[in-house]
């Protein structure tokens, strides 16, 4: 390791409870929830879904990876998927040994971004790409399991943590991101027509959703606040390329990147040529 950088300024929160969490707190206010409805299409003042038409003063579309699902709308945004593993719990001597005694969530440099962190419960928790990306945009079930993605996590965090080596791996999840081609989220409210959207947050949502979601709120009430200015408030991306230079490409850089980690962790330096073709699709990111 050459070097570090740490900020105090994070926190890890487990998002299946902060989901539960906020699901109690709106349905408590009077909110009704209802899940396994799947919206085909929006307009103004109208949702449809397999079990029939909603209508609604406001629509908000907050669909994130799932929204290249929606008719018309497959160039939105690019279903990115991120996989994860867990180990059993480790003991506290290896934790001792390893660090993260404050539980830090931490990442590197690395061009195929991995994340972890020490779980309430002493599990590690590891997580990254390298996933392939479906032509079409398809969004499906069975893409939450990759074995080989899910290997290659195994040896990374060995890699990085010797003593993990020792751990089973218990769990195995994933989901698709939403990444919009320039790589920048966005909130938008039209109050002509009363439709709103927020997404694009290329896996930082857990957090940058609290955010969207006040933004939201002010835009659909008028409220002119500070976050109604923000940047990203009212920011259109490109759409991505049509079928089939979108999965060409994307899953051309998706090796490139894999590749570029490999020579610089054989050859020690940095892979120019990789980093400059992957900023072609990341857009500098």
């Amino acid at each position: 390791m050459e070097g570090a950088a740490f900020t105090p300024h994070c926190a890890a929160v487990h998002p299946a409870k902060l989901v539960r969490g906020l699901a109690r707190a709106v349905e408590s206010a009077g909110v009704q929830v209802y899940e396994r409805t799947r919206v085909r299409s929006i307009k103004p003042q109208s949702v449809q879904t397999d079990h029939g038409n909603v209508s609604a003063g406001v629509v908000l579309q907050c669909l994130e990876g799932y929204t290249p699902q929606m008719s018309g709308q497959h160039r939105k945004l690019l279903p990115l998927y991120s996989l994860m593993i867990a180990t059993e719990p480790l003991s506290e001597e290896i934790w001792q040994q390893i660090g993260l005694t404050q539980r830090e969530t931490f990442t590197d440099g690395r061009h195929l971004l991995i994340y972890g962190q020490r779980t309430a419960d002493d599990r590690f928790a590891f997580g990254g790409r390298g996933a392939p990306y479906h032509f079409g945009s398809a969004v499906k079930g069975r893409f939450d399991q990759n074995p080989s993605v899910f290997s290659s996590l195994e040896r990374v965090l060995h890699e990085l943590f010797p003593l993990s080596s020792g751990a089973a791996v218990t769990h195995r999840w994933g989901g698709p991101i939403a990444v919009p081609r320039d790589w920048t989220a966005s909130v938008q409210f039209n109050p002509e027509t009363s439709i709103g959207s927020a997404g694009g947050y290329v896996g930082d949502g857990l957090s940058t959703t609290n955010l969207a979601g006040r933004t939201l709120a002010d835009l659909v009430l008028g409220v002119d606040s500070e976050l109604v200015h923000l940047p990203w408030v009212g920011h259109d991306s490109p759409r991505w390329e049509p079928e089939p230079f979108r999965w060409m490409g994307v899953n051309t850089g998706r090796g490139l990147a894999s590749w570029a980690d490999r020579s610089e962790r054989i050859h020690g330096v940095p892979a120019r040529f990789a980093q400059r073709a992957l900023g072609l699709f990341t857009g500098g990111h």
